[in-house]
C-alpha cells in the first residue's frame, strides 16, 4: 500500500519530501505533483525504477522519457554542451514551462528509451516536485495517465486513471491542482538551430526572441 503524505500541510510537505527522497533514491516510484498534472517519477540514472514508471503507465521505451532537474546549473553534468541557444533559454524560462530537448553527456549511464542520445530537460515551477528533486537530483517523470487519457489534477484522478497501482511507494498529494493542466512547450536543440517541437505554456515567438543560435552569431527567427 502506498504511503500517502499530505502536502497542503507544511509539516507533513516536510515529511513527505524527506519520505519522497529517500524512497526515490532507493529505486521506489512516487506519485508527486507537477507543472502540469500529478506525474510518475523515478531516479533519472535507475534503469529498474525507469522501467517500472513505464510499464505503470503503459507505455514502452519507445517513447523517450523527459527529466526534471532543480536547477539551470545542473545541465553541465547532462549535457553534451551548453550552448548559447540553452543558457538564455534557461536564464529567462527556468523555472517554467519551457522543456528543452538536448544532446545528453555521452558518459551518462541511464537509460531512458529510445532518445538517440537526446534528453528532454526542464526545471519544475510546482513548490512540491521541485523540492524533491533539488534532494534527489535529476528525476524521470512521466505524467500519471494512460495514453491519451485526460492529464490528472488530483491523486484520486491519477490513481484511477493508473488501477491504483502497488507499486507507488509514496504519494505527495497537494490537493486538486488550479485550472487547466499548463503543458509545457517544448523546443529542440539538438540541431544547428532551435526547432519549435510543440506550444505550450510559453509562446514560440518569446522563447526564439532571447534563443540565439547554436554557434551564437545571430538571432533565431520566430517559426512561420
Amino acid at each position: 500500500m502506498s504511503e500517502s503524505f499530505d502536502c497542503t500541510t507544511d509539516a507533513e510537505l516536510r515529511r513527505g519530501v524527506v519520505r519522497a527522497a529517500a524512497v526515490l533514491s532507493r529505486g521506489g516510484v512516487a506519485l508527486l505533483p507537477a507543472d502540469s498534472s500529478y506525474a510518475l517519477a523515478a531516479d533519472a540514472f535507475d534503469p529498474a525504477a525507469v522501467r517500472t514508471m513505464l510499464h505503470l503507465k503503459g507505455s514502452d521505451r519507445s517513447v523517450p522519457v523527459p527529466v526534471l532537474i532543480a536547477s539551470a546549473e545542473t545541465l553541465s553534468g547532462l549535457v553534451e554542451t551548453i550552448t548559447p541557444a540553452m543558457a538564455a533559454a534557461a536564464e529567462r524560462f527556468w523555472p517554467g514551462g519551457l522543456t528543452m530537448i538536448v544532446r545528453s553527456a555521452p558518459t551518462l549511464a541511464w537509460d531512458l528509451g529510445q532518445t538517440e542520445s537526446t534528453v528532454a530537460l526542464r526545471v519544475p515551477q510546482h513548490p512540491v516536485i521541485r523540492a524533491v528533486v533539488e534532494k534527489t537530483g535529476p528525476l524521470a517523470v512521466l505524467s500519471a495517465n494512460a495514453a491519451a487519457a485526460a492529464l490528472p489534477l488530483s491523486v484520486p484522478q491519477a490513481l484511477t486513471a493508473l488501477g491504483d497501482p502497488d507499486d507507488i511507494e509514496v504519494i505527495l498529494d497537494a490537493g486538486s491542482l488550479d485550472g487547466a493542466p499548463r503543458v509545457s512547450s517544448i523546443v529542440d536543440l539538438t540541431g544547428p538551430e532551435p526547432r519549435w517541437v510543440r506550444d505550450g505554456e510559453i509562446s514560440a515567438d518569446d522563447v526564439m526572441a532571447v534563443m540565439p543560435m547554436q554557434d551564437g552569431s545571430e538571432p533565431a527567427s520566430p517559426p512561420s
